[in-house]
């Protein structure tokens, strides 16, 4: 239930039910009196006793108009006798304690006794006199010639008047009661719907502001404040990512300071040691003079490369470089890669080859420069790990109903079972052959931060022995769709 709707219908509710409630008490009430009391109770009698009362109050204004001297006139007087008689009622006009003109008769006692009544009791206006109980109520009278008085009138209370006016004080006390107890139960349902919710949400926003980011937002209440609760709930949860993600790239800065350091030490020990032997005198012969420069600009350059590496993963980490996407023929694409490669690759005696399993021209949006830096350090990777005396790397395209699939498969010497999950992290290689490879350990994490950059993937299969395959998937471009 939302919000307005709940209150809408508490305020309904707050009204509604206790006169609902009343009408039923009022019923029973009825069906009691006339089944065991035998009172009359009809409409007719409860509609006579309201007129009773209505002209009482009202005999003030109506009746006296603001002068009492109309009382004593003759024609004045029987007006009031025949409007009287039709209610069944009576009036006893005083002068000081004179009786001028009466409808009843009516001795000292009761008149003194209906003052006394009229003075004291405001609610129960009713007197017990000698022939019976009536309504009672006393109107004091100033005549214009200076003296006081009094008109009191008279309606006889019998079972139906005295039953029809405690309906009448029943009914109301009923309904004010209902109204309280209404009142309450729909506050108390508020409460439960709308504040303890809120109090909830506040304790959960305490906990948040002090750090307690493992504190869950329960979602309760009325539409709009469980809407409040999910979004206060997804904050949390956004807001404990963002600590943990900054941990985590604490963490990887820690690890990219200690990995880095520990690569280039090696490189710069050994630039510095034949720095050293050269100064010293160690290369004394113009031909080792040549091999220990040749040595350090081979080390120079590896380092170089390292520290390239290292600074292309922390942009592409942190989304610094920018990708330019551009529609390419993969078959094109990759005719070129294997045309620019297999030279270099000839060399080590591995032979470089692309099987295209494609059936038409298939076109993906790349960035083509980003893309050939995953390939060759593929490349690198299975020429580096490559132990066979012929080797040979091979390019595979395949195609799903949505992607290109591009294998690169070589017969080098495969990658541990238990290290497969890890050839995808930066700086991680076996630790057999960690210290015989050159390179800075990030050319497979730098692959894929630019696959993933493309909206694709990348995974590896391996056979120790045998070989190793990394599989690249690429979302295709829709024939006819330009770019």
């Amino acid at each position: 239930m939302n919000l307005k709707k709940r209150l809408i219908i508490q305020n309904a509710a707050i009204v509604a039910i206790p006169v609902l409630i009343t009408i039923i008490a009022s019923f029973v009430y009825i069906f009691i009196c006339s089944h065991v009391f035998n009172a009359d109770l009809s409409y007719e009698s409860i509609q006579k006793l309201t007129k009773i009362q209505y002209e009482f109050f009202t005999a003030d204004g109506n009746l006296l108009d603001g002068n009492p001297d109309k009382l004593l006139q003759k024609d004045f007087q029987q007006y009031v006798t025949e409007r009287f008689n039709e209610l069944n009622s009576y009036i006893v006009v005083l002068r000081k304690y004179d009786i001028l003109f009466s409808t009843k008769m009516i001795n000292p006692i009761e008149i003194e006794k209906c003052l006394e009544t009229n003075k004291k009791n405001l609610l129960n206006n009713s007197v017990q006199l000698n022939d019976g109980s009536y309504i009672v109520k006393a109107l004091p009278l100033k005549y214009s010639n200076g003296s006081d008085g009094w008109a009191i009138l008279l309606a006889p209370i019998g079972k139906e008047t005295s039953a029809s006016e405690k309906l009448l004080y029943f009914s109301a006390g009923f309904f004010l009661i209902s109204f309280f107890i209404t009142n309450l139960l729909v506050s108390i349902n508020s409460s439960k719907g709308i504040l303890s919710p809120l109090s909830k949400l506040q304790t959960a926003a305490g906990e948040i502001s002090r750090g307690n980011l493992d504190y869950e937002v329960i979602e309760d209440g009325d539409y709009e404040i469980r809407e409040l609760c999910k979004s206060f709930e997804q904050m949390r949860l956004k807001l404990k990512e963002s600590v943990y993600t900054q941990m985590k790239y604490d963490d990887n800065r820690k690890m990219l300071v200690s990995s880095i350091s520990h690569d280039l030490k090696t490189p710069i020990t050994s630039i510095k040691g034949y720095v050293e032997g050269i100064i010293d005198g160690v290369a004394n012969t113009p031909e080792k003079v040549e091999k220990y420069l040749k040595t350090v600009h081979t080390k120079a350059a590896q380092v170089d490369s390292m520290i390239d590496d290292l600074l292309l993963y922390s942009k592409l980490d942190l989304n610094q470089i920018p990708f330019n996407f551009e529609k390419t023929d993969i078959v094109k694409y990759f005719e070129y890669c294997v045309l620019e490669n297999e030279a270099e690759l000839e060399k080590s005696n591995i032979t470089l080859k692309l099987q295209n399993e494609l059936t038409t021209d298939t076109y993906v949006l790349i960035d083509r420069e980003r893309l050939r830096r995953v390939i060759t350090n593929i490349i690198d990777n299975s020429k580096k790990y490559m132990n066979k005396s012929a080797g040979e790397i091979k390019i595979i395209l395949r195609e799903t109903q949505a992607t290109i699939v591009i294998e690169t498969s070589d017969n080098g010497s495969g990658i541990p079972k238990e290290d497969l999950p890890y050839v995808f992290d930066r700086f991680y290689r076996a630790d057999a052959a960690r210290s015989k490879m050159k390179g800075s350990g990030l050319g497979l994490a730098i692959a894929k931060q630019i696959i993933e950059g493309h909206g694709g993937s990348i995974w590896v299969r391996s056979i120790e022995n045998e070989g190793t395959s990394i599989m690249l998937s690429l979302k295709k471009v829709p024939e006819g769709e330009d770019c």
